[in-house]
Order: C-alpha cells, then sequence, then structure tokens
C-alpha cells in the first residue's frame, strides 16, 4: 500500500484500496457509535487486554520493568521467562475459576456460562510478588484434597449460600 501511495502516478489499485479503507472505518465508526451492546463487546475485549497488560507489568516489575540482559539472546529469553511466568499464573487462575464454578453450582447456585464468558483470568490479587514467602510444605500438603488442589477460600458472599 505504501509503495503504490508514493508511486508518481496514482495508481488506480492503490486508489481504490484507499477508498475501501475509508469505508470499513467509516462503516466501523458508526457501528461503534450507534450500537451500545457493540460499545461494551469492545470495552470488554480492551479490559481482557488491559488486565493481562497489568499483570505482564506486575511480574516483570522485579526488574523495574526494564530488559537487563545485553545481548539479543539473552533479551529473547528474559521475554520468553516472562511468557511463561504470565500462562503459568493464568493457567493456575483459570483452574481454580474452574474449581469455584464446580464447588458454587454443586451448592445450587446459578451460574450461567455466558457470565463466564466475561472474566478474565488474567488478574493478580492472588499473586505475591514482594517479600519472601515461608512455606511448611507437610502442612500445606496435608490440606490438599483427593485431586491435589487447596481449598478453596470462603468469602463473606458465601455465607449466603
Amino acid at each position: 500500500m505504501g509503495k503504490w501511495s508514493a508511486a508518481s502516478r496514482q495508481n488506480t489499485l492503490a486508489a481504490a484500496l484507499k477508498e475501501w479503507g475509508m469505508l470499513r472505518r467509516t462503516l466501523h465508526a458508526a457501528k461503534y457509535l450507534s450500537d451500545p451492546a457493540y460499545r461494551r463487546k469492545i470495552a470488554r475485549q480492551l479490559n481482557k487486554g488491559e488486565s493481562l497488560h497489568a499483570l505482564r507489568r506486575d511480574l516483570h516489575y522485579a526488574q523495574q520493568g526494564a530488559i537487563t540482559k545485553p545481548a539479543l539472546a539473552d533479551q529473547t529469553d528474559q521475554a520468553w521467562c516472562l511468557t511463561v511466568l504470565t500462562n503459568s499464573v493464568i493457567a493456575w487462575t483459570t483452574e481454580y475459576y474452574s474449581l469455584a464454578v464446580r464447588q458454587l453450582r454443586a451448592a445450587g447456585r446459578d451460574i450461567p456460562d455466558e457470565l463466564l464468558a466475561h472474566i478474565s483470568p488474567a488478574h493478580s490479587e492472588n499473586v505475591n510478588f514482594f517479600g519472601v514467602i515461608t512455606v511448611d510444605v507437610e502442612a500445606e500438603l496435608a490440606k490438599l484434597d483427593g485431586g491435589g488442589w487447596r481449598p478453596l477460600r470462603l468469602t463473606a458472599d458465601a455465607s449466603l449460600m
């Protein structure tokens, strides 16, 4: 597109593609402005993306958010480590969301799948980023249920069940 636009004579295909692009942007803007459900859908997706970026920033904070390695291979390794760590936190959170939903449904709570589609597992409230964690491994292993899961924490809302 850039080469066509820079040509000394305006290429008709380039002009048509420009017009088509402007038409697509206009249709998108008209739909966005006129359809509240479409705006909510876009905002939901943006919020999910922002929560993922916030989690990555929080996980990367130990290096003050900087790539500290001078060599490209080391920088790539550092970026991959952040990706693996982010995916691990998301997988862990997703598994526990699933466990919590099963437990709430077993207790008779109605949790529609349509509602779950709006939940992003990229939250960091359950992650301890700072400080030293002392763990009594034997006591923690004794708390695991038959499937190897830690018990879910009860919330104030749990008393309403």
